[in-house]
């Protein structure tokens, strides 16, 4: 438990330095402790430490270790579902998950919201795909600064993703390439939070939050606007499988 509870504080130290430096409140940015491999034994480590969010990104994992976690916290917990989600999953992804950070497509919003109980609903965030890389998972958003058609198209699928009942589009969240160099990233974060802003004013609907970095980047990625952070192997270490 010791090396958790320091790896989060160590955490949490940056993410104050870089709120800091972008004149931001640490109160602006939640930390999401990615905990997928890892076994529950260490996720309530992690909770009797301080945190409340953690993410997953297997749904097979997480329909056994999510009850037992809950079962056994002090605390009520917002698990996040980050990991790519196919749409015949949706059905189990929807009762175990308070938010979604990886809706990609229409038929996987409305297979989500299918799977919801009456009078439940969802936060998700829609992923873009800015940096252009083919590997990449997301809508295609690489070019939406010089192409018209690109921006349109993606104004009008946000259109179709707020219509959806039960789902509560709160924001945007991509995946920066993998680089040695932090700064090869920031351009990436830059490009997330303007798109955000020019689909505000073009949906007169708040988007308030942007899902971006990970454990080799998140400093930049709260220097450019991320509200959430996803950090799995600064605060559990490497994965166990």
């Amino acid at each position: 438990m010791t090396q958790i509870r320091e790896n989060i504080a160590r955490v949490q130290a940056n993410i104050a330095d870089a709120c800091a430096r972008a004149g931001r409140s640490t109160g602006d940015v939640t930390l999401v402790a990615v905990s997928k491999t890892h076994p529950p034994e260490a996720v309530l480590e992690a909770v009797e430490a301080g945190l409340q969010h953690f993410g997953e990104n297997r749904v097979e994992e997480s329909a056994h270790k999510l009850p037992i976690v809950n079962a056994q916290a002090k605390v009520p917990l917002t698990w996040h579902m980050v990991g790519h989600v196919q749409s015949r999953k949706a059905k189990d992804v929807a009762p175990l998950f308070q938010v979604v950070h990886s809706v990609d497509s229409l038929k996987l919003a409305n297979k989500l919201a299918e799977a919801l109980p009456e009078g439940k609903q969802l936060d998700v965030f829609i992923e873009v795909n800015v940096s252009g890389e083919v590997s990449k998972a997301g809508l295609n958003a690489a070019e939406w600064r010089t192409d018209n058609a690109v921006r349109e198209n993606l104004v009008q699928q946000f259109r179709e993703f707020i219509a959806v009942p039960k789902l509560n589009i709160i924001g945007l969240m991509t995946m920066a390439p993998i680089v040695d160099d932090p700064e090869v990233a920031r351009p990436v974060f830059i490009s997330l939070r303007e798109l955000r802003d020019s689909l505000e004013e073009a949906l007169s609907q708040p988007l308030p939050h942007l899902s971006m970095g990970m454990t080799d980047d998140y400093t930049v990625a709260i220097e450019e606007g991320a509200t959430m952070v996803r950090i799995g192997r600064a605060i559990f270490g490497e994965r166990l499988r």
